[in-house]
This record gives structure tokens, C-alpha cells and sequence, in this order.
């Protein structure tokens, strides 16, 4: 029996001295880091997100489905649908871009204050805008964009409109944010004077030891035909990162060729010109959509999903969700041909097209679908966007509590989203 009390006293030191040295500074976050880090490395391994594929499913006629639409478009809280859309021209008349004529064969912009996104949860976003605004002697830093942007520290992504919303409401400075862009306009923005700051998809190792496909911002500051390559912020990385023109064409049409330029006001239409037909941005939209639409049918592979993903999300934004809708249930089709390590399962976690789709279309179950699978492949959830969509599928479907405890949890990792405090409103019920 001296034995057992002998190991019960060293069991008890063990413990003592294992809170002490967790009461050391930076000790007990490296632990829980580390801890963390086996949980997801655990949960991947036993429930590989790569290996689940999403299936649509529509279970409405012609005439239901016309219904259910009409009825979704007029509850809808953030969107204002149009009562009939105009399918867009498929070669639409562009006005030439005003760019320097030739453009410089080399460009570097110096001014960019470098700040990395290390130290900080998924702090690429914060990290990246804080670079932009600091070109244009913005003071602030990257904590100073994070508070209002990603109050909940875990969250998964910051959507562009988001990066977009900051600048005119936080600062000084306006913005632009389109969609559709191409390296020529990319290389005259530069060449303009202006940074660019881009949302791209890169295969990079993530925190359960992979290498798969997620998203990341860049700052592009420079270019260099010689060499064939960009000058990139990168917050990941380090500062004058470069990045070859293909390299940074084929990570960026993962996110529709997305892109933000910041400038003070008084130079709008400088960057107007610059912009040239992307000034408009339902223009800019059909250019993207135009665009996707053709390479639908000349990529293969992720390409191909990138493409019809993209052509759903531009006819996303010109409100065609019919249209939309028949668009990814393309993209999730060719998804499912993928070999398991291509497949960009974490597409969801940025960009929400499909869920306005098959929403504004009345496939509530698609929607619950989608968002459900998001939610459960990702360790830890902290994915606002695919809740408060799930919420509103399951409004729909009269699951009233379900729907509740969604918006609740989606404002739990977004204090103060505005959808979520929106459907919430509309319910009748606090936050």
C-alpha cells in the first residue's frame, strides 16, 4: 500500500508543478496552442473535410419554385432583389481603359508599411488592409482594422466588402472594390500610383499539417515585365514578396478576380480613369461574368469549378439566382470529379455566393445542406455567414428555435452582425 501512496503524492506534484509552470507568462498559450493543434489534427484525420462532397437537391417544379422565390426575394432583410432580370449581353461594348501609353516595363511603389499576420488568429485580412491605408498615411495598425473587423479573434475570414466598409466608414480614404480584373489592369493601377489589394487562393500548410487550398489578401505594390513577376505584401510571408504573373492570375480567379483600391478622395478621378469600364461596377460584374463564362468551357479541373463557381457568383451580384443557382450546381458537379487534394473545401468560409442562390430560388434545404456541411468540416466553426444563412433556411422551413439559436451563435463569433441582428429584429427576438 506504501506504494500507491507514494505514486498518489507524486501524481499531486506532477499536478502542483504543472500549474505553476502554466502560470508562467506565454507558457499556458503555447500549451493551448499545442493542444489546439492536436484537436484539429485528430478531427481532420478521423473526418477528412476533403472527402465530403456536396449534392443539391431540388425538390420544387417549375411553378413551386417560382413561388418560393418570389416569397424569399420580398422577406429578404439585406437585398432587394429586381422583379426581373436582363440576361447580359455576352460580348458587352467596353470603353477603352484610360492607362499610361506604354505602360513602364517596371513599376515599384514604395510607402507600404509591412505588417505580417503572425501572432494573431487568422489576422491575414487586418494585416493586409492596414497595409493598403498605410501608403496613404493612414496611422493606425493592424490590431486598430482587427477590433472592427473581426471582433471575435477566431474568426474564419473577413469578406472584402467588409476590408471595403472599414476605409469609408473608419478612415479618411474612399475605396473601390470590383470584381473581374485582369493583370493589364492590375499593372496600369500600379502604374497610376495605386496599390492593389487582392483576394487569392493558395495552397498553403495549415494547422493540421496539410497542404490544402484556403484564401489569403495580398498588397500588390510593383511589377516587373523582365521577370515576368509581381511585387506582393505578403503578411503571411515577408515584405517585396514576388509572385509570377501566372502564379498570381491563377491564385486570384479562385475569388473572381476580386480586388480593392484605396485612395483619398480628392483622387477619384484619377482612379476612375484608371479603372476605365470597371469604374462602373455592373459593368465590372458582366466583364466577370462574361469572363467565367468562357472559361467554363476551356479550364479543366479546379480551374473549371473556380470558373463556374465565378460565373455564380457574378450572376449573384447582378441578382439572377436562378441563373446563380443552375451555376453551382454546375461548380459542385465538377468539385466531385476532383482528386480529394485539389478540392478547396474550405470555399464556403469566403465566399457565400451559393447560399443567396439556392436561398433567393427557394432550395431552403440546399441551403441547409451547404451550410451544415461547412459548419461540421471545419474544427472549430466560427463561420457567422454560414449560420445566419442556415438560420434563415431553417425560418423558412419553419424550424423557428433552430433558426434562433443560429443567429444567437453566428453573433457569438460576430458581435454585432448586422444580418444576423437584422433577421433577429424581424423575428421579434433579442439578440
Amino acid at each position: 500500500m506504501k506504494w500507491l501512496k507514494r505514486l498518489g503524492i507524486l501524481l499531486m506534484v506532477v499536478v502542483v508543478m504543472g500549474c505553476l509552470i502554466l502560470a508562467i507568462p506565454g507558457v499556458k498559450e503555447r500549451v493551448l496552442w499545442h493542444l489546439q493543434q492536436w484537436s484539429v489534427q485528430a478531427q481532420y484525420t478521423f473526418n477528412p473535410p476533403e472527402k465530403q462532397v456536396f449534392i443539391p437537391q431540388s425538390t420544387f417544379d417549375d411553378m413551386i419554385w417560382a413561388t418560393q422565390t418570389a416569397l424569399a426575394m420580398a422577406n429578404t432583410p439585406t437585398v432587394e432583389p429586381t422583379p426581373t432580370v436582363t440576361p447580359p449581353p455576352e460580348s458587352p461594348t467596353l470603353t477603352p481603359t484610360l492607362l499610361p501609353t506604354p505602360l513602364p516595363a517596371r513599376v515599384t511603389l514604395n510607402g507600404v508599411k509591412y505588417y505580417d499576420q503572425h501572432g494573431l488568429w487568422n489576422y491575414c485580412a487586418p494585416a493586409n488592409l492596414a497595409m493598403a491605408l498605410s501608403f496613404w498615411g493612414w496611422s493606425g495598425d493592424r490590431t486598430d482594422v482587427g477590433k472592427r473587423v473581426k471582433p471575435f479573434e477566431k474568426d474564419k475570414n473577413v469578406m472584402p466588402y467588409e476590408l471595403a466598409d472599414y476605409v469609408q466608414e473608419q478612415t479618411h480614404l474612399a475605396v473601390a472594390l470590383r470584381s473581374g480584373g485582369n493583370l493589364d489592369l492590375l499593372k496600369g493601377l500600379i502604374a497610376g500610383g495605386f496599390p492593389v489589394l487582392v483576394e487569392k487562393g493558395a495552397y498553403m500548410q495549415d494547422i493540421s499539417g496539410k497542404i490544402s487550398w484556403m484564401g489569403h489578401y495580398a498588397v500588390v505594390t510593383g511589377y516587373d515585365d523582365s521577370q515576368q513577376q509581381f511585387i506582393t505584401q505578403d503578411s503571411f510571408y515577408q515584405a517585396n514578396y514576388p509572385v509570377s504573373y501566372a502564379d498570381l492570375e491563377q491564385g486570384w480567379r479562385a475569388f473572381n478576380f476580386v480586388f480593392l483600391v484605396v485612395y483619398p478622395p480628392e483622387r477619384e478621378p484619377e482612379v476612375m480613369a484608371l479603372l476605365g469600364p470597371y469604374a462602373d461596377a455592373t459593368q465590372a460584374l458582366t466583364m466577370a461574368l462574361n469572363r467565367a463564362t468562357s472559361e467554363t468551357s476551356q479550364l479543366e479541373g479546379v480551374n473549371r469549378f473556380f470558373a463556374w463557381y465565378n460565373r455564380g457568383t457574378s450572376l449573384v451580384g447582378i441578382q439572377d439566382y436562378l441563373g446563380a443557382a443552375g451555376a453551382y450546381d454546375e461548380a459542385f458537379r465538377v468539385y466531385a470529379e476532383l482528386p480529394e487534394k485539389q478540392r478547396p473545401w474550405r470555399m464556403l468560409w469566403y465566399q457565400t455566393g451559393p447560399y443567396f442562390a439556392y436561398f433567393y430560388s427557394g432550395r431552403y434545404a440546399d441551403v441547409n445542406n451547404l451550410a451544415t456541411q461547412t459548419i461540421e468540416a471545419a474544427s472549430e466553426p466560427y463561420i457567422e455567414e454560414s449560420f445566419y444563412w442556415r438560420a434563415k433556411a431553417r425560418q423558412a422551413m419553419g424550424d423557428w428555435d433552430g433558426a434562433v439559436s443560429d443567429l444567437r451563435t453566428s453573433l457569438e463569433y460576430h458581435p454585432g452582425f448586422p444580418p444576423s441582428l437584422a433577421a433577429l429584429t424581424d423575428m421579434g427576438v433579442s439578440p
